[in-house]
């Protein structure tokens, strides 16, 4: 079973290979979080830190590690776009104008997201009563 110390390695991978460009600003502390239903994860300020949840149900190992590698990266891009960060907010709404899919496909996420609208409608609804 996954556990909070194997989802922080994942994200500092993803950081440091493909976010390296963004500076961190404050502790970001990441963590499995809640068991919902139509969330795959949020970002959200404590104090001075930034904590990002991935859904808890993404412990189980039937959930691909690219949905936990594609939610850590949506997460970090609003971090990086200054929602719940101390960077400069850069657009007034989170997913104003796609920002967050155009961001994705610039580092390279593209193809994760089409086989992430994939399995959504072919295995999440299934698995998300089963789990």
């Amino acid at each position: 079973m996954r556990d909070d110390l194997w989802l922080n390695q994942r994200f500092e991978k993803i950081w440091d290979l493909l976010f390296a460009d963004v500076k961190k600003l404050n502790n970001v502390v990441v963590r499995f979080k809640g068991n919902w239903r139509n969330k795959f994860g949020h970002i959200r300020k404590l104090n001075d830190d930034s904590e990002i949840a991935v859904n808890g149900a993404f412990k189980d190992e039937r959930i691909p590690e690219f949905i936990i590698d594609l939610t850590l990266a949506h997460e970090l891009i609003h971090y990086m776009h200054g929602f719940s960060s101390p960077h400069k907010r850069m657009f007034r709404y989170p997913h104003q104008n796609k920002a967050v899919d155009n961001e994705l496909k610039k580092r390279g996420f593209g193809y994760l997201k089409r086989l992430e609208r994939k399995w959504i409608k072919e295995d999440w609804v299934r698995l998300r009563n089963n789990l």
